[in-house]
């Protein structure tokens, strides 16, 4: 129990340090943000078909093709939905609203979807990490444990910028990187829990996450990535992002 603890202790600061990091880049600029989000866009388009679209399927047995589309649909679907409802969600970014003109809402809007949707796939990851303690498959549950922190940390680099860019305190920018992180303690431990559970919705939930992430990518981060005159660069950095993460994968 002690090492499931650590283990999800590290998995949820390992989004943390990313976001230290992150906080060490001072200047904001289009170019560097939308390659920033280029680059996360790989990272995120990498952990969604590797991570979790491609476990979902081989998770749900002769079933999984099924499971593993409609998760991905519901996914999709969630989170249009909850795109309807960031704007009753300012409130956490501690940012005056009605002081901004109609693009600059857009814009916290856009981050808004892009924080929830890391946090959404935290919770089925850490699930993952926590269902290999509970099955006593401690080789696999540490090596999807490291995956998870490789992961994570740029991650949490990536979801700074944007937030600060939408005039989001440091303060509120921090914390909001710790719920994320969380998150994943959280779903490391019911994994650990409820292991006869989890592995029954394990293969749904995975998917469902992957359609969160395919959705923000597809409908929020590649057109803000193309929009300024980047889109050469931002390309690149998705690329980027995309190999760096197969490569992480393969070397696990």
């Amino acid at each position: 129990m002690k090492l499931v603890i650590l283990t999800a202790i590290g998995v949820g600061m390992s989004t943390v340090i990313g976001s230290i990091i992150g906080f060490a880049i001072k200047r904001i600029s289009h170019k560097f943000n939308d390659v920033v989000l280029g680059f996360a866009a790989g990272v995120m388009l990498a952990a969604a078909i590797i991570g979790l679209i491609i476990p979902s399927i081989e998770e749900g047995g002769n079933y999984g093709i099924v499971i593993t589309a409609v998760g991905i649909l519901v996914g999709a679907l969630f989170l249009n939905i909850a795109d309807k409802l960031t704007p009753h969600l300012h409130s956490l970014t501690g940012v005056d609203i009605d002081g901004h003109d109609s693009e600059s809402k857009n814009n916290i809007n856009r981050v808004l979807l892009f924080v929830m949707a890391i946090a959404i796939h935290n919770f089925p990851e850490g699930i993952a990490a926590g269902v290999g303690f509970g099955s006593d498959d401690i080789g696999n549950a540490l090596s999807v444990a490291l995956g998870i922190v490789l992961q994570n940390i740029p991650e949490g680099m990536i979801m700074v910028a944007p937030m600060l860019s939408v005039g989001i305190s440091k303060k509120r920018t921090f914390l909001i990187a710790i719920f994320t992180g969380m998150v994943e303690v959280v779903g490391t431990l019911f994994g650990y829990a409820a292991v006869s559970v989890a592995t029954i919705i394990l293969p749904f939930a995975l998917a469902f996450a992957g359609g969160t992430m395919l959705y923000v990518i597809s409908d929020e981060m590649i057109p803000e990535t193309h929009s300024h005159g980047y889109e050469r660069a931002a390309t690149y950095a998705l690329l980027i992002g995309f190999i760096l993460m197969m490569i992480m994968d393969h070397c696990i």
